[in-house]
């Protein structure tokens, strides 16, 4: 039985850290850009299941109501709050699939996380913490050879 351990261990510290990051990066990027979507109308794109509008994305009727009755964030009036998460739930994420800007755009998210948990939903703490983790994992790793940035690192060197 210990040897079995010791291989699974071998095997499991074999992955590469490429796909590693690659699995994270796809992940964390589903989380926030689904959510992000639930926050317009006019376009959407869901890459797993092909389903698509292609439109002039606007804020959905209710996202201002819902950042102003339930959310309710200090400092920050609604409208504002509601533009500024959309976007970001939309720009940062993609820039992380692509691998392009990973570190910076993990280190955007993990402010909107921890904004999240302390101001909206504190009680989600076990969620938040998962994307804490992936989140610091990509910024302290980067995004692996499947990305952009490496791309542009290999060029610059």
């Amino acid at each position: 039985m210990p040897g079995l351990i010791w291989q699974f261990i071998r095997i499991a510290e074999s992955l590469p850290n490429s796909l590693l990051a690659f699995v994270a990066r796809f992940s964390i990027a589903a989380v926030f850009w689904k959510s992000g979507q639930t926050k317009i109308q006019g376009f959407a794109l869901d890459i797993v299941n092909g389903e698509h509008i292609w439109g002039w994305p606007r804020l959905s009727d209710s996202v201002v109501d819902l950042f102003r009755d339930e959310y309710r964030l200090p400092l920050l009036p609604p409208e504002l709050a509601a533009m500024l998460a959309a976007t970001a739930e939309h720009v940062f994420p993609a820039l992380i699939l692509l691998g392009l800007a990973t570190r910076l755009s993990a280190l955007a998210l993990l402010g909107m996380t921890l904004t999240i948990q302390l101001f909206v939903y504190p009680d989600a703490y076990p969620t938040h913490g998962t994307w804490a983790a992936v989140l610091l994992y990509l910024t302290a790793h980067g995004p692996g050879k499947l990305s952009i940035d490496h791309w542009i690192a290999r060029r610059c060197r």
